[in-house]
């Protein structure tokens, strides 16, 4: 064989081993197009849903963060069981789409993705991937029956605080379940300030801060994973504080329209504030115990 054909002959090899990949990135994509394009025109317009694509966004740069770990990674792929995942996750896709569960139909990529890779690559290449992989389940509706179930019991509570530590005060304020009358005015809580939106918001960003940068420390990313739902509260009862005020002093007409949605802004703002001082008490925390001298026993006289 010449060089001339050795090297058209690699050249060829080369082409069919990228080809693979490309036409099966191609046929996911296509797969997922009519979600994506579903998403894009309804759940990732509100404010529920408004994160799906900065989770996708952050998934893929924690990817490109792990391009030296992908590079030195050995290359071992398990075919048999990469189809298997990979036609259980596109089983659960079609099934789902059909019935319009859409927490599924996205949720379905992990599956999908996790088999390609096992395809492709193998498990070393796997587990490198598998928390960004995994991440995406953020970016999946959260399921209705879900929502539905702890809404309610969030906007009491939220309620329950805000009343009673405003009748504190010296506030005129009564409350008959999610309804709460300050003076002349009477305000419904609404699902948007039970805290269900920004509990799975501000999950995602706890979990991707943790993993991120407190990873190597375990017992501190747990505590700070446990805390995301209490600032998740506390934040959403600042929020409904903040509106009751602006009501009271203002007008209802005060808290409609833009005033509402700034107060949205404003509480994930305060929420990842309150992230990051947690994280500070706990190290200080951390700090303090490390100092304390162990205490000597007493010996005997």
């Amino acid at each position: 064989m010449t060089y001339s054909e050795a090297l058209t002959a690699t050249k060829s090899f080369a082409s069919r081993g990228r080809l693979w990949p490309a036409l099966l990135l191609v046929s996911i994509i296509a797969a997922y197009l009519p979600t994506f394009i579903t998403l894009a025109g309804g759940p990732w317009q509100t404010e529920q849903e408004g994160h799906g694509p900065l989770i996708i966004a952050a998934a893929l740069w924690l990817v490109w963060q792990s391009r030296n770990k992908l590079r030195t990674a050995t290359l071992s792929p398990s075919p048999i069981l990469g189809w298997f995942v990979l036609l259980g996750g596109l089983v659960i896709l079609v099934l789902s789409r059909n019935q319009d569960i859409w927490f599924l139909e996205v949720a379905s990529e992990i599956p999908v993705l996790a088999g390609c890779v096992l395809l492709l690559a193998g498990w070393d290449i796997l587990r490198i991937l598998a928390f960004p992989i995994g991440f995406l389940i953020f970016s999946a509706p959260a399921p209705g029956w879900m929502v539905d179930g702890a809404t309610v019991p969030l906007k009491v509570l939220i309620s329950d605080l805000v009343t009673n530590g405003l009748y504190a005060l010296g506030y005129p304020i009564a409350q008959n379940g999610v309804v709460i009358q300050i003076g002349p005015y009477q305000l419904w809580v609404q699902d948007a300030c039970s805290g269900m939106n920004s509990i799975f918001a501000l999950s995602a960003i706890g979990v991707f801060y943790v993993y991120t940068f407190r990873w190597h420390e375990k017992i501190r990313a747990l505590v700070l994973l446990a805390l995301i739902i209490p600032i998740t509260i506390t934040a959403n009862f600042l929020r409904v504080v903040s509106l009751v005020l602006i009501a009271y002093y203002g007008g209802v007409e005060m808290i409609e329209g833009v005033i509402h949605d700034l107060t949205g802004i404003a509480l994930f703002i305060v929420a990842v504030a309150l992230m990051f001082l947690c994280d500070g008490l706990i190290s200080v925390a951390g700090k303090a115990l490390r100092r304390t001298p162990s205490c000597k026993s007493a010996s005997p006289i």
